[in-house]
């Protein structure tokens, strides 16, 4: 197991306070992602992973190093299904060689997620529950999870995907039983679990300016005034190839004019159809750079993340037959003109 061999390289503190001076020497084939970030004034760039892809050797060099990668998030491992696959019987086994991992390299971890209406297990899915029984499971599974890894991470995404495209909400077990109130449940839970933890609302579609980014900004508003702790906005930015939004800085900023600060957390742009010519890519390329230079250019988008950072592990050809290639780097861990334009983008902030 690749994990074992780790060594720590040096303290988290002294890696993540490092300063990074980009030279003009320095052409883009040669710079780090995160060392890019690090130079635009954010905490990371960073990328999703999942624990079976640890022992691809090739893979995991570089992932490893933190001068391409300095914040992980377990794309899998710290989900309902596979923390708590029956009620009270809590399996981290999966998410803690990746906080080991991101622990040892010096490495941000984000934690996701605890209330999600997808990968849950039967023992959730198949009972029909009281309003006040889904309110405990609620509060102690978020508990649990986020006091198992209290100290070790940045943030949480402690809700995910609460809405539909045209901001209504999503109806789900949670809303249908609970209503909105299953979000304050779990937000306060997680702060309890881990007051230093930054807490996340994590959505998709909310790149840009629309009903969705509205409802999410009203949402936002509401927990604030409430007095429900929330820290963050995480803007997943799943996006399609030459249809990146036009106004992405301007609804960075209107989020952190509410007071929290905000992320890109599952960064991809794909193809629709395979494979994409030289014009594709380069239309690619600049998509990246867009959505980095955004987050670059607002000062509380706090780093960027990938959805994994090769098309060899992409989530979307499972999920979207005939599409992908959505990642920096291809199949063959080579590097993309989405690499170069994700250092465009950070030095944006320039």
């Amino acid at each position: 197991m690749l994990l074992s061999a780790l060594l720590p390289l040096a303290s988290a503190a002294s890696v993540l306070s490092r300063s990074v001076d980009l030279t003009a020497r320095e052409d883009a084939s040669t710079i780090g992602l995160n060392d890019a970030a690090r130079s635009a004034d954010k905490l990371y760039f960073g990328t999703a992973t999942n624990y079976d892809e640890l022992n691809d050797t090739a893979y995991f060099d570089l992932l490893d190093d933190i001068h391409v990668f300095g914040q992980l998030t377990p794309a899998k491992a710290m989900k309902w299904e596979e923390t708590e696959p029956e009620r009270g019987v809590f399996t981290f086994e999966q998410g803690d060689q990746i906080a080991t991992l991101a622990r040892q390299s010096g490495k941000y971890l984000r934690g996701h997620n605890c209330v999600w209406y997808n990968r849950l297990p039967a023992w959730v899915t198949n009972t029909t529950w009281t309003a006040p029984e889904l309110a405990e499971v609620v509060q102690e599974h978020c508990y649990n999870i986020v006091h198992h890894w209290r100290g070790q991470m940045y943030s949480w995404d402690v809700i995910n995907e609460p809405f539909n495209d045209d901001g209504t909400w999503r109806e789900t077990l949670w809303y249908n039983t609970l209503g909105t109130r299953y979000i304050p449940l779990a937000l306060h839970a997680a702060r309890k679990a881990d007051p230093h933890a930054k807490l996340y609302i994590n959505e998709y579609n909310i790149t840009g300016t629309g009903p969705k980014a509205t409802s999410m900004k009203k949402l936002i508003k509401d927990l604030k005034l409430a007095g429900v702790p929330i820290d963050g906005v995480g803007v997943q930015a799943h996006e399609v190839v030459g249809k990146v939004p036009s106004d992405i800085r301007k609804n960075l900023e209107e989020f952190v004019a509410l007071g929290v600060e905000v992320a890109i957390t599952e960064l991809d742009v794909m193809f629709y159809t395979l494979p994409p010519d030289e014009t594709g890519l380069q239309q690619q390329r600049k998509d990246f750079e867009t959505i980095v230079g955004a987050c670059a250019a607002v000062e509380r988008c706090v780093g960027v993340t990938v959805w994994d950072f090769t098309d060899k592990y992409s989530w979307i050809p499972g999920t979207f037959p005939g599409s992908g290639d959505a990642c920096p780097w291809d199949d063959n861990l080579q590097k993309k003109p989405a690499y170069y334009g994700i250092v465009d983008g950070f030095n944006k902030k320039h």
